[in-house]
């Protein structure tokens, strides 16, 4: 597709694009629809409309009076004749006309034009203009950038009407039988002209003269032949205004073509390009060219070769020498490219989308593999998108061009066993490694000295640690590739930019962040985010890029629009922005804490409550008193147990506690407020029998024996005597006989050892504590009367009641 085609199209789709952003009413195609005239249902808001490929011979006043908006038209293939002079009246934004391929028959008579003002693209080409005498309707084009013409003759003064119009680009679409006057061109004023000779031969060597005496850019297309017409304009001709000089959509003999480049190298022209070029009779010896030339840069695309039978090395021997700054030969099916028999002055080299092999600039002698040494002053090097395989060779292939800055291998299919001998020149700065299967390994083949590396849409997973730091590296492309985790910065000091796009991050670890002092940009958009715990980190870090929270200085690129969650289901979609994980739910120790400090706080203030208010000794009394009653309902006596029992319980104490006992313990047992009969030794005791007899007598005659204990008690040798009667009465009754009263604190340790019975018992039974609390006091009694409460023969409770 040749420039001004492009412009043409760029044109368009820049018009759709503005009409699609305002209504689908904006374009109507009725393209091919065997229509006759304009349709009346036309859209009031259209403003691109395709009516090409119908019957409409005339354009009348009014048929676009509904259209205001009107920007583009395309009335091509219509056999249109007639156009009324007001027909565009009612279009003042019309933009782009195309009237191509009709049967207007008078340039100097198209007074339509005069209602076009806002014109910029105007293609009148392949109608039946005779001449190309231009009216005084076109001087008032003033904005037209792109006018596209064809007639039979081109006379000297044909453009005067636009000398004051300033084009970008005038295109003559001419036949063979054109009869051209010198000099006619000499009234336009354009950047570029593109002469289309729809597939004929070049025939007027004055147009080519004028073309490259007016213009900066001049493009001949769809030639056939007459290429001798070329290469004697630039032979002879000692002033060039051309700067740019374009073949496009030729078939070429492989003399001509030579011919044609080696008369261009020794003109004033600075760019040389081919496109869609068929190279007839190739060659098959080395072709001459010129060792010097001012011109800067040759390129090729889209060429091949029409015969199989010529030697391949000529043919690449001739393009590598080419004396020029920037040779670029692409879309093209070269499958080597032979190395410049001298230093060559080439600076950039495009190789872009061809079929190239390892083999590339290199050749055999023998069995030895020898290495192209006359590239050494190429800059930029572009082999993309072609077959190269083994990356440690293709470094072999580059290790003398010592002036290597850019290099771009992406779109190969890359093997690499990771062998760390690679021999990249080491001025290499910025390497474009994408789309390669690269791995892991490629991390061990890289240039020490590189700045810029490009590695998105490979196989890569992880970045080893390097056994060579790149120092040096501050940009890190690696979208699309299957990394799982943050990389860690240790081997790239002087990282700038990490781009993460499109990887397989879930959580992404902010702790290989801190290792990336010098970091400012990162992009991690477009990855499998699970909104879990241990994404929060990240979520709060793209929360203070957005709103410059953090001192880090760190770009989160595409933050929030570009971070989505993928789990759990319910969050699927949401940005991450809005998702929310609350801290307590991901820190066990907070959670921990949360739970425990609540639950210690209160179990420490209810123990410190119980201590203030006797709980537990409330709860101990309450627990005996239950236990008690217990008993007394479990425990059957048979009738012969109770022979001989006179007495509810048989009380020991010291003469130093007699008060308490008459005072408290017998008022609260005795009588009617206790029911009980109490045996005590000062009423109880029989005169005239000794007092062992007495304790022996009243023990057998008591159902339970109480012990009040105290300081005195432990002193007292009676006490123990009658502790020992009892305890020998307990192996006969049950453990329930003896009931411990403590009256007062006693520890252990001041107990005699002699009262080993009393230490076990105290061990093993639990006593009652007299309370000095006199809100206790009702509590305690009512304990022991439960402790104590026990059938006696009816005889003695109905003494007892009396």
């Amino acid at each position: 597709m040749g420039p001004s085609t492009a412009f043409l199209w760029a044109a368009a789709v820049l018009v759709m694009l503005q009409m699609c952003t305002s209504t689908h009413d904006g374009i109507v195609d009725r393209s091919s629809r065997n229509l006759s005239s304009v349709p009346t249902d036309l859209p009031l808001a259209a403003e691109y409309i395709d009516l090409s490929c119908n019957h409409i011979h005339q354009l009348h006043k009014g048929e676009f009076k509904n259209t205001t908006l009107l920007r583009f038209l395309n009335m091509s293939w219509n056999g249109l004749e007639l156009i009324d002079t007001e027909t565009f009246h009612d279009t003042p934004l019309l933009e782009n006309l195309d009237l191509s391929h009709n049967l207007l028959r008078n340039l100097s008579d198209q007074r339509y034009l005069s209602f076009t003002g806002n014109l910029r693209v105007l293609n009148m080409a392949w109608n039946k203009f005779e001449n190309m005498t231009l009216g005084r309707e076109f001087s008032l084009l003033r904005k037209l950038e792109s006018l596209t013409l064809g007639a039979k003759v081109i006379s000297l003064g044909d453009f005067k009407n636009i000398a004051n119009v300033t084009l970008y680009c005038l295109t003559l679409s001419l036949e063979e039988e054109l009869d051209y006057e010198a000099n006619s061109l000499m009234d336009s004023h354009a950047e570029k002209i593109q002469v289309d000779l729809n597939g004929g031969k070049i025939t007027q060597s004055e147009l080519l003269a004028d073309a490259l005496s007016f213009f900066v850019e001049v493009e001949v297309r769809n030639i056939s032949g007459g290429y001798q017409y070329v290469k004697t304009q630039l032979s002879k001709r000692a002033i060039i205004s051309t700067r740019t000089l374009s073949v496009n959509n030729i078939v070429i003999d492989w003399d001509d073509l030579t011919q044609l480049i080696n008369a261009t190298l020794y003109t004033s022209i600075a760019q040389l390009s081919a496109s869609d070029v068929a190279i007839n009779k190739p060659p098959i010896k080395d072709t001459p060219l010129a060792e010097t030339s001012s011109m800067q840069s040759f390129t090729a695309s889209r060429a091949v070769v029409t015969s199989f039978f010529f030697s391949q090395e000529a043919l690449y021997n001739f393009f590598i020498n080419l004396p020029v700054e920037h040779c670029a030969i692409v879309e093209t099916s070269l499958i080597h490219m032979t190395c410049p028999k001298k230093q060559s002055p080439i600076l950039e080299l495009d190789f872009s989308f061809c079929a190239l092999s390892d083999s590339i600039f290199s050749r055999f002698e023998g069995q030895k593999t020898v290495e192209c040494e006359t590239l050494g002053n190429v800059q930029n090097l572009s082999l993309v998108g072609n077959n190269l395989k083994n990356l440690q060779v293709v470094s072999q292939r580059l290790q003398y061009m010592k002036s290597l800055r850019h290099l771009d291998l992406s779109i190969n299919s890359f093997v690499y066993d990771g062998s760390p001998y690679c021999k990249w020149p080491p001025s290499i700065t910025v390497m474009n490694l994408s789309s390669g299967g690269l791995t892991d390994n490629v991390f061990n083949c890289l240039p020490k000295g590189v700045e810029t590396l490009d590695l998105q849409n490979n196989q890569i997973s992880v970045i080893p640690q390097l056994v060579h730091k790149l120092l040096n590296l501050s940009s890190l492309n690696l979208n699309a590739n299957r990394l799982r985790d943050l990389p860690v910065c240790d081997d790239f000091p002087k990282m700038t930019e990490l781009l993460l796009k499109s990887n397989s991050l879930h959580a992404p670890s902010l702790r290989n962040l801190k290792r990336c002092p010098n970091l400012k940009i990162l992009d991690a958009s477009d990855n499998p985010f699970t909104c879990t715990c241990p994404l929060r980190h990240f979520i709060r870090l793209g929360i203070q890029t957005e709103y410059k929270s953090g001192h880090s200085g760190l770009e989160l690129l595409k933050w929030p629009e570009g971070y989505h969650c993928i789990y759990p289901e319910a969050a699927r979609n949401s940005t991450l922005e809005i998702f929310q994980i609350p801290e307590i739910s991901c820190s066990a120790s907070l959670l921990a804490a949360t739970i425990l400090v609540p639950s210690v706080v209160l179990i420490v203030s209810i123990f410190f409550l119980c201590r203030r208010l006797d709980v537990p000794w409330y709860i101990g009394m309450i627990w005996q008193w239950t236990r008690a009653k217990h008993r007394a309902r479990m425990r059957q006596l048979r009738p012969e147990d109770l022979v001989g029992i006179e007495f509810h319980a048989f009380v020991s104490y010291s003469q130093h506690d007699a008060d308490w006992v008459k005072n408290f313990l017998l008022l609260n047992l005795e009588g009617p407020a206790g029911g009980l009969r109490i045996c005590h030794h000062e009423k109880d005791f029989v005169p005239g029998k000794t007092i062992m007899e007495n304790i022996i007598t009243c023990v057998e005659k008591s159902r339970r024996s109480v012990f009040l204990l105290s300081a005195h008690f432990i002193k007292s040798e009676w006490c123990h005597y009658e502790l020992y009667f009892a305890s020998h009465q307990r192996l006969s009754q049950g453990s329930d006989s003896l009931v411990l009263v403590l009256l007062e604190p006693l520890p252990q340790y001041l107990i005699p050892s002699k009262y080993y019975q009393l230490k076990s018992m105290m061990k093993r039974h639990t006593y009652l504590e007299w309370p000095q609390d006199k809100a206790k006091h009702r509590l305690f009694w009512a304990n022991l009367r439960a402790a104590l409460q026990a059938d006696l023969p009816s005889k003695l409770v109905a003494e007892t009641e009396e």
